[in-house]
C-alpha cells in the first residue's frame, strides 16, 4: 500500500477504547473502590490539614492547567465536610487557574504531606470569591489574599504509596543539588529569547520573592 508522503500508518499498539484498555489490566480490588468518599471524613481531614502543599488542576477552553499551591500557615481551611477554602496567595498574576475556574468550575487537587507516602486526592467544583471577610480569614503579616477559591467536594480519597515509594521523593539522598539545575533566570532567558531573565534576574529573585510572598 502506498501512503501520501505526509501520512503515517496507524500505530497498532495505540489503545483507543475503554474495552481495549480493560483487557490490559486486572479489575480494581475492593479497597481501591471503597476508599472513595463524597465528603471529608475525619481521617481524610487529618491528612488535608497536615498538608502544606497541593497541585490544583483546572480546565478551560484552552485546555488543562496545573498549578502548585503551598503555605506553611495552613494551606486550606475546612468550612464543613463538603467545602474547602483555598486562598489565592500572591503570584505572577497570570491567573491561569482562576480564569479557568470562572469559566469551568471543575477542579482536582492532589495534596502531599512531607514524609508521608500516601497522598490525598480531591475532585469537585469551585468558585472564586472576593468576599473581604472570607479573604481576611487567611491574612498573614497583615496581608490578605485577593480571592479565595471555594471548593465543593464531590469525591475524596487517598492515593496509595507506590508512586512516592518508587520515586523516593522524601529521601534526602535523592535530592538534586540546586546548582546542578538551570536557574530561573537561565530558563526565562532561553524561553524569552534573551529579552528577560539572566544573571541579573537571579540576583534580584531572592529579595523579590521575600518581599512578595504574601
Amino acid at each position: 500500500m502506498h501512503l501520501p508522503s505526509d501520512a503515517t500508518p496507524a500505530d497498532p499498539h495505540l489503545v483507543t477504547g475503554e474495552d481495549a484498555l480493560a483487557e490490559l489490566y486486572a479489575k480494581p480490588l475492593g479497597p481501591s473502590l471503597h476508599k472513595v468518599a463524597d465528603h471529608l471524613t475525619a481521617t481524610y481531614r487529618a491528612m488535608l490539614e497536615a498538608s502544606p502543599f497541593c497541585v490544583l488542576a483546572t480546565v478551560g477552553p484552552e485546555g488543562m492547567d496545573c498549578s502548585p499551591r503551598g503555605d506553611e500557615h495552613g494551606l486550606v481551611q475546612v468550612r464543613d465536610e463538603r467545602t474547602l477554602l483555598l486562598p489565592d496567595r500572591r503570584g505572577n498574576n497570570r491567573l491561569d487557574s482562576l480564569r479557568n475556574i470562572v469559566r469551568d468550575g471543575r477542579v482536582a487537587l492532589l495534596f502531599l504531606v512531607p514524609g508521608a507516602n500516601e497522598t490525598l486526592r480531591v475532585n469537585g467544583r469551585a468558585v472564586v470569591s472576593a468576599d473581604p471577610a472570607l479573604c481576611a480569614r487567611f491574612e498573614v503579616d497583615g496581608k490578605a489574599p485577593r480571592t479565595v477559591v471555594v471548593i465543593t467536594v464531590e469525591a475524596v480519597y487517598f492515593q496509595c504509596a507506590r508512586a512516592l515509594v518508587r520515586s523516593r521523593l522524601w529521601d534526602p539522598a535523592r535530592h538534586v543539588p540546586r546548582a546542578a539545575l538551570p536557574t530561573a533566570g537561565a530558563m526565562l532567558a532561553e524561553a524569552s529569547g534573551g529579552r528577560e531573565g539572566g544573571e541579573e534576574y537571579d540576583r534580584a529573585l531572592p529579595a523579590r520573592q521575600a518581599a512578595t510572598l504574601y
